[in-house]
């Protein structure tokens, strides 16, 4: 067997409590190499005659990515704690593995193995539990609705006038957003994400220019506490964008140190190279990218963290949001999120904690900092699968059986799953205006694990490249919409709604394919939901693995009930096709 390819180690993902009892532990192997691993485990203060006490425990085949194969157990510790190994077997030969590594024997001393010491409570993973039955929808403020042209900014267009630029504003508003929250409420969102609408210059909000104050153009404080009231009443919880990272040109702090340079009070905010401080293509100051506009908080300084985390509990005690997402996370020093957890949990134990990060996560997912993070992973594979075609169906199989295994499993139920945003192209656009392609990439969206976010328009619609172009006016004339693409939508969400296992209950696993489809159930011991997708052209086909005669079945997109007549069921699929099945998981593998 291949040793160098055999891979575990004793945190993160790879071992960690599932709940207060609970231990999920995973091995690594080289695909096709190992055809069992039995888990060795038992407390280290067991023995007898000499010997540690152990037990063995079958270990589950949870997924490939066509290099590894990935294994795993849940076990429950009769006192929190647990040493542990892994007996491996290939063929004629068997390997034990163990923290002080590989031997032919199980050592019978409970120190040479992985240990995990004690499951403490407080350090069990713990996303909000209403988050992952939650359907998310992002508005761009600006852009949603313009409810009181009162409000507007000086030069505002009439509305959806323009071709959306980097200068131009609409007037959309808070009161936009009230007048169209049953347009939502009929949609199935659960849920609301905001970027930014704290005092800023631009039309995007992310360069602020007062944490503590909404932008003029939105409304008042009133205006949004009487907007997160009538949300709540509609059970739709609220989130909203905090830029910590940097902030804009015009913050006082930041025009007091281009003023007064190195007497400045405020230059320990910054992170300036020299004085006095200079934009340009290279600013001598840093910056969220090299833009001048956006100066770098330095959040390690007692007084920047002192007025950060002043904003981040304001908005909690005096409006009462559900969330707070965190713009360019990935940039900000982990002691100043610990300590920001700290904070706003204290005020709202069930808070969401949303990092914006789009490579892997886990320094940030260990418990102490976030509660999830945008899936981008998750959209790239998706959008290649589907839009792109640059890859295969086993690909996104093999990718994403990689992407999960990342990650603890109620770490990725809580994932913030989405297919565009400001930040990208439209998805309509990125499928080059195919619809087909477009409901197809809704339906993985809709069924996979993780919390799903329509960005405001996709339901209807709505093209646009790249920012700005992303970032149209919303339409509201139903006649311009697309009624097809928002009732299938709708549907989705309210099978999501009504079924908890396309909600992250149940187990996960994909299905080897052709090579073309994608297939993946979710499952517990009485019920397994089947989903079939179609991300090609042509027609295509795939078979249950299990003996489905006489096996009652429901098609949960149509309403039809059927019972199989053969011992293998095929799936038939047109291009571009999809299929979610139920059934009572009473069946034997073929």
């Amino acid at each position: 067997m291949e040793k160098a390819a055999i891979i575990h180690y004793p945190a993160d993902h790879f071992v960690y409590p599932i709940n207060e009892k609970t231990l999920h532990i995973r091995i690594q192997t080289k695909k096709n190499d190992i055809s069992e691993v039995i888990l060795i485990h038992g407390d280290q203060y067991l023995w007898s005659d000499g010997k540690w006490q152990y037990e063995e425990t079958e270990m589950i085949k949870s997924g490939t990515d066509g290099i590894h194969d990935y294994w795993h157990v849940f076990i429950e510790p009769n006192y929190r704690r647990s040493r542990y190994g892994f007996k491996l077997k290939s063929g004629e030969d068997e390997l034990i593995l163990t923290e002080k590594g590989f031997y032919t024997l199980a050592p019978a001393d409970s120190g040479y193995y992985f240990n995990f010491p004690y499951i403490h409570a407080k350090e069990v993973f713990k996303a909000p539990s209403w988050v992952k039955d939650t359907v998310w929808y992002q508005i761009f403020p600006e852009r949603f609705a313009n409810g009181n042209p009162d409000n507007d900014p000086e030069g505002a267009l009439p509305w959806g006038a323009a071709d959306p630029s980097p200068t131009n504003f609409f007037g959309g508003d808070f009161e936009g957003v009230m007048e169209h929250l049953d347009y939502l409420q009929d949609l199935g969102i659960t849920g609301i994400y905001f970027t930014p609408v704290f005092k800023a210059f631009s039309n995007h909000k992310y360069d602020t220019i007062d944490y503590l104050e909404i932008d003029p153009q939105f409304g008042t404080k009133e205006t949004l506490k009487k907007l997160v009231k009538e949300c709540h009443k509609r059970n739709i919880r609220v989130m909203l964008d905090a830029v910590f990272n940097h902030s804009g040109y015009y913050f006082p702090p930041f025009q007091d140190v281009l003023k007064n340079g190195e007497n400045s009070k405020y230059k320990e905010w910054f992170h300036p190279h020299s004085f006095p401080l200079k934009g340009g293509e290279f600013p001598n100051y840093e910056t969220f990218a090299f833009v001048e506009q956006m100066p770098k908080l330095n959040t390690a300084n007692p007084d920047v963290k002192e007025y950060l985390l002043k904003v981040a509990k304001y908005w909690i005690e005096e409006f009462n949001i559900d969330g707070w997402r965190l713009d360019v996370a990935n940039e900000v020093d982990h002691q100043f999120w610990r300590e920001f957890r700290q904070a706003v949990k204290s005020l709202k134990p069930d808070l969401y904690i949303l990092g914006e990060i789009w490579h892997n996560s886990m320094p940030w997912l260990r418990g102490d900092q976030f509660d999830a993070v945008m899936n981008y992973p998750f959209t790239t594979n998706l959008l290649n699968l589907v839009a792109k075609k640059s890859i295969t169906g086993t690909d996104f199989a093999n990718n994403m059986t990689a992407e999960i295994h990342r990650y603890p499993a109620n770490v990725y139920e809580a994932a913030f799953n989405l297919v565009g945003s400001h930040d990208t192209p439209r998805i309509l656009t990125e499928c080059e205006g195919d619809k087909n392609k477009v409901k197809l990439i809704y339906t993985i969206l809709f069924t996979f694990m993780g919390a799903p976010c329509i960005y405001y328009g996709d339901e209807v619609g709505i093209s646009g490249d790249m920012d700005p172009g992303c970032r149209k006016c919303m339409e509201w004339d139903e006649a311009k919409q697309d009624r097809n693409l928002f009732s299938h939508i709708q549907k989705l969400i309210k099978l999501r709604r009504e079924e908890k296992m396309l909600a992250n209950e149940g187990h996960f696993e994909f299905f080897q394919t052709d090579g073309n489809l994608v297939a993946y159930r979710k499952y517990t011991e009485s019920k397994t939901i089947v989903i079939v997708a179609n991300p090609t052209a042509e027609s295509g086909e795939f078979t249950l693995p299990f003996n489905m005669k006489g096996v009652k079945i429901t098609n949960l997109l149509s309403g039809e009930e059927f019972a199989a007549e053969a011992d293998r069921l095929i799936i038939k699929l047109d291009g571009f096709g999809y299929d979610i099945l139920s059934f009572p998981s009473s069946f034997n593998k073929i």
